[in-house]
């Protein structure tokens, strides 16, 4: 599917004064899709024929991200956790598996950190995690990450561009999976659309967030109420083999699938093995 025709078949709701795009298909049990940094949802459009041909599928750009409004800010982990509530609220959904990335894996710990507590307006069935920072000790941010979030970071922005985001594409993909000519322009398109490439280095407040909540967020997968799973590109450099290994330590019986030679966005490099460890997944606890 083209970039172009993801939006048009997509929707926007109003959430506090902000425009979020949101797009669902497909019938059968739920599936909630939450998506990383710096892309957005289409982030899943590899893999979306093949999930909606068994679930009804829900995914959403977060505030700050894709087609959604956005604005010069810090974006806080927890109003991202409540804007996904209002979605789902909307389309009048009460249960949901859950499959998070990046970005998304943090958002979703958010969640059932508040699930735990009785505080969340959907039960979340199962959570499905993809590469992300899940611990902020094993998170190896990118170099121009670290600058951009440093104090130079809003003088820096100005120079971010679509070459700047190709070098960076490049070298968290795998070595024999890199990113097409395709998928750096949609980036490219999925950052700077609202004038967001001007705001990325405040989004990158999420990394503090990580460490200020490591607790609360590290302990909502230990104390998970609902059956995890991680699939992971273990050749990414910023939370592949060295966070998996991580997660083993931490995490009761985890249930961790490897994938060799592939990098920091296994649902784009190799859409297939992730398709595959979703079905047998979910093929356990999805009615």
């Amino acid at each position: 599917m083209q970039l172009s025709q993801w939006r048009s078949s997509g929707h926007f709701l109003n959430v506090d004064g902000q425009q979020v795009f949101y797009k669902t298909e497909g019938t059968g049990p739920v599936l909630l899709l939450v998506h990383g940094y710096p892309t957005a949802s289409f982030d899943w459009a590899k893999i979306w024929p093949a999930l909606t041909s068994q679930f009804r599928c829900v995914t959403l750009d977060m505030p700050g991200f894709g087609f959604s409004d956005k604005s010069p800010k810090k974006y806080l982990i927890k109003e991202q956790a409540d804007t996904i509530s209002e979605v789902i609220r909307h389309l009048g959904i009460t249960s949901a598996h859950v499959l998070s990335h990046d970005y998304g894996d943090t958002v979703a710990q958010e969640m059932m950190a508040r699930q735990l507590e009785d505080d969340l307006a959907f039960r979340i069935e199962s959570l499905h995690l993809l590469n992300g920072g899940l611990f902020p000790e094993t998170h190896r941010a990118l170099p121009i990450q670290k600058l951009l979030l440093s104090p130079i970071g809003g003088l820096l922005i100005r120079f971010l561009n679509k070459n700047a985001i190709r070098k960076s594409m490049h070298n968290i993909f795998g070595p024999n999976t890199p990113p097409s000519d395709q998928d750096i322009n949609d980036f490219w398109i999925l950052i700077s659309t609202n004038n967001g490439h001007q705001h990325m280095h405040l989004l990158l407040d999420y990394m503090k967030q990580r460490k200020q909540y490591r607790e609360r967020w590290v302990s909502a997968l230990q104390n998970a109420n609902a059956p995890l799973r991680l699939t992971a590109g273990m050749a990414d450099p910023i939370s592949g083999a060295h966070m998996v290994a991580r997660y083993k330590q931490l995490i009761p019986n985890a249930d961790v699938i490897e994938l060799d030679q592939i990098g920091h966005y296994p649902q784009i490099e190799s859409a297939e093995a992730v398709v595959n460890s979703i079905a047998s997944f979910l093929g356990r606890y999805a009615n």
